[in-house]
């Protein structure tokens, strides 16, 4: 039985006695007279038993509904309304009580509706807003005032166990200055947030405002470090487009925060629809963007997924992350080298792919600048020997994965896989039956031996972190992003371009640096030690020769033509050191009225 049986009686009683005082011209001795007399007790026992009878009835007092909700108003409103009615029916027709007014029950009724709404509304605002989280919740403010401040601050005044209350509201939108969000206020912007703090008490800046470009996620943590507080972030985007925000998926801000642009939104209906039934190899299959190819490719159904690499090791991953067993004897894993022209043509003419990922190759600048041949080999030759056996067997699309090291080439990655590039351009123009592309993008978070594993791990060995110059940035983007880009390059790429995705802003590699220190809470340093042999301070996505324009299939996507090559394989069979081998990648990076040296 709800408590409210008992609040709702004691408001009809000071409700009914209010009506009679008010309708006797608040005389004192009136109102006195007719409470002596019985006849008032029997209107008011009439309506309070109605009220119960009638509440019980339709669930009012059987906690069938949350107080203050708008179900449970209406219903308020319903039974009261129907026993005020009821009662002054019953007492036309019983005839003139003396001492009792006929209007005392209309006015009771509207009286008590009203005092009965107003209750439950304050208890429910107490049940929503008054909570503040745990006895010990952090005061915090909260950055952003749109919809992701909103559901925030909501979910943590309505919750008793949340970890911060909020306290003050931030958003640099000059109009919703000194608006009340669930109630609280928003004090201004963000040049005013060491002042908010000190006056609010405030220990924790909540950043509401997943889509904040990654220079102002940065200026506004150091604003908030400088005022003292502890700064945590909502995830990108994915909350707010499911239409929600999970106060409990605050986090620290990462590195994939840095990125500062929205992932691109790639048409998975359309990759599925290209990429279901066919026969797909992937080169490379064990390295970080072959395996997570081929995780992404799994789960498109296609009729045969041939992984292909020369480490076993890497197969043997790559197939326990996607059968949650290795036993390495089935045909879906191929142990070969790119490089064995022989192997390579036997293999494409017994397994017939129809769809080949190219993504084996050497990518680490420092070590190929050193070993130049290395890069000749596998970069070049390699993909070579793959473009010809895809050719001869009959593939259907092939795509080649580059590097925006391949734009301005410096070093032997970059103008090996510049080659790589205009290699799989040759292929076009001779081959007119299969589509082949290739597809460049910048550095990878978290691929093997990027920057990010690197800081991992120093961080883990107590620092320092070693960065070659404090001005030096590059274009990252996640792993998976980067999986898709090629799939949907697969399927939208027309023959002979090269596609580069829309990766945003550049980011310092200092300040990631300076995110994962600040993540791990340990007092690390940054050594600085100067830029490698042939190393850019900043990396390109376009090369200068180059016109790029955006892909009418897909706006995250730009084309370029890389101009294509054709050469002796006599006359790099006859290198032998890497001097020549170098030599050679300078010599063929560009058609011969241009040519660098590095």
């Amino acid at each position: 039985m709800s408590q409210w049986i008992v609040v709702d009686a004691i408001l009809w009683a000071a409700m009914f006695v209010l009506a009679l005082w008010m309708r006797f011209d608040f005389s004192v001795d009136r109102l006195a007279q007719s409470l002596r007399i019985g006849n008032a007790y029997l209107v008011l026992a009439a309506l309070i038993v109605l009220t119960w009878i009638v509440g019980l009835l339709v669930g009012l007092y059987r906690g069938r509904f949350v107080p203050g909700s708008v179900l449970e108003t209406s219903v308020v409103t319903f039974v009261f309304s129907a026993v005020t009615f009821t009662v002054f029916l019953g007492h036309i027709i019983g005839g003139r009580y003396e001492g009792v007014p006929r209007s005392t029950s209309i006015v009771t009724g509207a009286f008590t509706i009203l005092g009965a709404l107003v209750l439950r509304l304050l208890v429910r605002r107490k049940r929503l807003f008054g909570a503040g989280g745990a006895k010990d919740a952090e005061r915090a403010l909260v950055f952003g005032a749109g919809d992701g401040g909103l559901q925030l601050v909501r979910q943590l005044r309505r919750s008793e166990v949340a970890h911060f209350n909020p306290v003050g509201i931030l958003d640099d939108d000059a109009g919703k200055r000194h608006m009340v969000i669930e109630g609280v206020r928003v004090h201004g912007g963000r040049e005013r947030l060491e002042e908010v703090a000190k006056k609010t008490g405030a220990s924790t800046l909540l950043l509401a405002v997943p889509s904040l470009p990654s220079e102002e996620l940065i200026d506004i943590r150091d604003r908030a470090e400088a005022a003292g507080l502890h700064v945590l972030v909502l995830p990108p985007l994915d909350s707010m487009m499911r239409g929600r925000v999970a106060a409990d998926e605050l986090r620290e801000i990462n590195v994939n925060d840095l990125l500062g642009r929205k992932p691109a939104q790639l048409n998975q209906t359309q990759i599925a629809e290209y990429l279901r039934g066919k026969r797909i190899m992937v080169t490379g299959a064990g390295g970080s963007i072959g395996s997570e190819l081929c995780r992404q490719i799994s789960r498109f159904r296609p009729a045969e997924l041939m992984m292909l690499d020369r480490d076993e090791s890497g197969l043997h991953s790559v197939q326990l992350s996607l059968h949650d067993q290795a036993m390495l004897d089935g045909d879906d894993t191929i142990l070969a080298s790119i490089r064995d022209r022989s192997s390579i043509l036997e293999i494409f003419a017994n397994r017939k792919p129809q769809i080949v990922f190219h993504a084996a190759a050497l990518k680490h600048m420092p070590l190929l600048e050193h070993y130049p041949l290395e890069a000749l080999k596998t970069n070049v030759l390699g993909t070579l020997n793959l473009l010809e056996a895809a050719s001869m067997s009959g593939v259907e699309t092939f795509v080649n994965i580059s590097t925006d090291k391949a734009a301005n080439p410096s070093s032997a990655l970059g103008t090996s896989k510049r080659i790589a590039e205009r290699l799989t351009a040759a292929e076009a123009e001779k081959n007119e039956r299969a589509k082949f592309v290739s597809v460049r993008f910048g550095n990878v978070l978290g691929s093997r031996g990027s920057v990010l594993t690197v800081f991992e791990k120093q961080i883990k060995d107590g620092g320092p972190l070693t960065v070659t110059d404090p001005e030096v940035d590059r274009f990252f983007m996640t792993i998976p992003e980067a999986c898709q880009l090629v799939l949907q390059a697969a399927a939208v790429g027309s023959s002979g371009d090269t596609l580069v995705l829309d990766m945003g802003e550049p980011i310092k590699i200092a300040q990631v640096a300076k995110t994962l220190i600040e993540q791990s809470g340990k007092p690390l340093e940054i050594v600085y030690t100067g830029l490698r042999d042939n190393e850019k301070l900043s990396e390109e996505l376009f090369d200068d020769t180059e016109e790029p324009r955006i892909s009418s299939k897909h706006k995250a996507l730009s084309e370029v033509q890389v101009p294509p090559l054709s050469f002796d394989l006599t006359e790099v069979d006859a290198i032998t050191n890497h001097d020549q081998a170098r030599i050679w990648l300078e010599q063929h990076v560009y058609p011969p009225h241009k040519v660098t040296s590095f």
